[in-house]
Parts: C-alpha cells; structure tokens; sequence
C-alpha cells in the first residue's frame, strides 16, 4: 500500500525516533509499504517518520533508478564507522519537494542494522549507497536536510520550498 509522504515541516520529522522492539506483521508491512511508496515517488530511500511512523526503520535502493535494484530494509541501523574523507554533493528529500541542496557527508561508512528476519548485518558503503544511508539514518535522529546546510542557504532554499 502506498502511504502519504509528511511534508516538512511536520514535527515528526524533527522526532528522535524509537527502536523497533521486535518484528512482527506490524513492522513488516510497514516496510512492505514503504518501499512500495519510496519505489512510486520515486525515491531512493524513505525513513519511517516520513511516512509518519517514528521507529528506527528505513528503506534503500541506490541502485533501482539505474537498472540496478537492490532494495534494503534496515531496522535499528546504527553507523559503526564512518570515513573521515567528506564529499559534497547535491541531496533532494521526499518530504521537501522542489528542494534540492549541497551537503556533507562522510564519503563511506560501516553500517549495521537489523533485517527482517531477525538476522544481524553490516555492511561497507560508499559512494551514493552512503549517502542515501547517511540521509535516510538523519530522518531517524529528527534531521532533515535543512539541518545540514549553512544557515543563509536554509533560508534561501526555504524560501524556495514555501513558494
């Protein structure tokens, strides 16, 4: 089931969200859903809270739009390391259309999360897959891309969002 994206500025998305306690048809159909709503935005990632559900859960395919679908659920993902190296890049969000910015990120990372069968993972990323992971896990902790920018361009580009 496709499920209503939250638009900025709705107070769940500045939630520190809540851990998954255990996984059950409740969880997995939510994350059923989320990729079904993150596929039909079309995005590459959606969090939780975007979907106005404030648990520690995400979804991903940073490969999808390139023919290279490779779709994850990651439940309690935590960030184990992360790069020292930093790329900027150019980072959109579902919950703010039209609103395209630059931002930091570490340029790989070492995630691990839950998946839903229980079953620990960890996992190397780089490149655009750290990113989207590194944006998707910001929903997680009440961050959107806002929070990332200099104050002057958040101004800017809320101007832009508003009109």
């Amino acid at each position: 089931m496709i499920r209503s994206i939250v638009l900025w500025p709705d107070p769940v998305l500045a939630t520190l969200c809540a851990p998954v306690e255990r996984i059950d048809d409740e969880v997995r159909q939510l994350a059923a859903d989320m990729l079904e709503t993150m596929y039909a935005a079309p995005g590459r990632g959606l969090a939780a809270p975007q979907v106005g559900v404030a648990l520690r859960l995400f979804v991903m395919d940073a490969g999808w739009k390139n023919g290279e679908s490779s779709p994850r659920i990651l439940i309690n993902p935590e960030i184990v390391t992360e790069s020292q190296v930093r790329v900027s890049g150019p980072e959109g969000c579902l919950s703010i259309p039209g609103v395209t910015a630059e931002v930091e990120r570490a340029e790989s990372l070492t995630m691990r999360w839950t998946s839903l069968d229980g079953a620990m993972h960890e996992e190397d990323l780089s490149g655009f897959e750290a990113v989207c992971a590194q944006h998707e896990f910001d929903h997680l902790n009440g961050i959107v891309t806002f929070d990332r920018i200099a104050l002057e361009t958040r101004e800017e580009l809320e101007k832009v969002y508003a009109a």
